[in-house]
């Protein structure tokens, strides 16, 4: 088969479009032809050497994707050849054949595209645990979403107002902002405005009841742009590390701050598949809509890594075989 490899960390131009073996499934696992493979910022992360990777070169990024199930392991009843899964964390999907374990196997409906479940999985599970599990949004609050026009901003948006929320937004440049309010966004600033202080002002100097940070540098504004008793949620750090948080101001405060990680919620086949058929339900009745990706072929997955790390690319950036 073929796939999309790194046999050293560094730039876009280390990725390598070779044949390498079919996977060979064990009893509890199913071979998936790939439709379609969502291309994350943890595959740059790993790409540049940033996360650990296990085992020896050739590497094989991505963990998200859709395909059509092509042999069942022995031991699976429940999936058969032809049916259409999808997955959010299974590693190696830079390929054309993945190996996927029975438990991580997400029904899609023939409603849903392999596009739009690629292009919604990760981010869209990311964006319903935060507002489901890591502080629940109610109507009549005030959220603020950094990184308003990315993948998971997007969807995050689109949930909170279906929950009532009224919701700020922000992002690097006007275009990103229009993609922000394309969604439903009720205001939206940018990072190089006095951000903090625009929040606070239509805001009657009080802040925002939850912000949701995934940029990390700025989670100390994050803190400034919180009322009292406020929560901070963060759950990224895309914009680098965040400095360290005083329990100090926390206590004087009263605010909180929360981690988020997807994988603390996943624990079992049937959390993926009740999370995720809320949101392809969401999709199907038009509550959400997901923005069209931008497709690449896997072979020119050099050129996709390099539009995501520009961060000129709004919503979701597929691959396909």
């Amino acid at each position: 088969m073929k796939a999309l490899i790194f046999e050293k960390f560094g730039g876009p131009e280390v990725l390598k479009y070779i044949d390498i073996p079919n996977p060979v499934i064990s009893e509890n696992e199913i071979l998936v032809r790939m439709r379609a493979i969502g291309l994350n910022f943890a595959d740059i992360y790993r790409r540049k050497g940033n996360y650990h990777l296990a085992g020896q070169p050739p590497y094989i990024l991505g963990y998200e994707g859709a395909g059509v199930v092509e042999e069942v392991g022995t031991g699976i009843t429940n999936i058969k050849v032809g049916d259409r899964i999808a997955f959010a964390d299974v590693p190696f999907a830079n390929a054309e054949l993945v190996s996927v374990p029975v438990d991580k196997a997400i029904p899609v409906p023939d409603t849903i595209s392999f596009e739009t479940a690629s292009s919604v999985l990760l981010q869209g599970l990311t964006a319903h645990y935060l507002t489901k599990d890591s502080f629940e949004v109610k109507a009549g609050q005030t959220i603020l979403v950094h990184a308003a026009a990315g993948g998971v901003g997007q969807i995050l948006i689109q949930i909170a107002k279906l929950k009532g929320a009224q919701v700020i937004g922000l992002t690097s440049s006007v275009d990103k902002s229009k993609a922000a309010y394309s969604v439903g966004a009720d205001q939206v600033f940018l990072y190089n405005d006095n951000w903090v202080e625009e929040i606070k002002n239509i805001s009657n100097g009080n802040g925002v009841d939850v912000v949701y940070d995934s940029v990390g540098s700025t989670l100390q504004k994050s803190f400034e742009a919180t009322r009292v008793g406020g929560t901070v949620v963060f759950y990224g750090m895309a914009g680098g590390d965040p400095a360290p948080v005083d329990p100090r101001m926390l206590m004087d405060t009263s605010k909180t701050l929360t981690g988020g990680d997807l994988w603390n919620v996943l624990t079992s086949l049937e959390e993926r598949k009740a999370r995720s058929n809320q949101l392809f339900d969401w999709i199907q009745e038009g509550k959400i809509n997901v923005q069209e990706p931008a497709v690449f072929s896997l072979k020119d997955g050099s050129d996709a890594h390099a539009l995501l790390e520009s961060r000129k690319s709004t919503g979701k950036i597929l691959l396909k075989p």
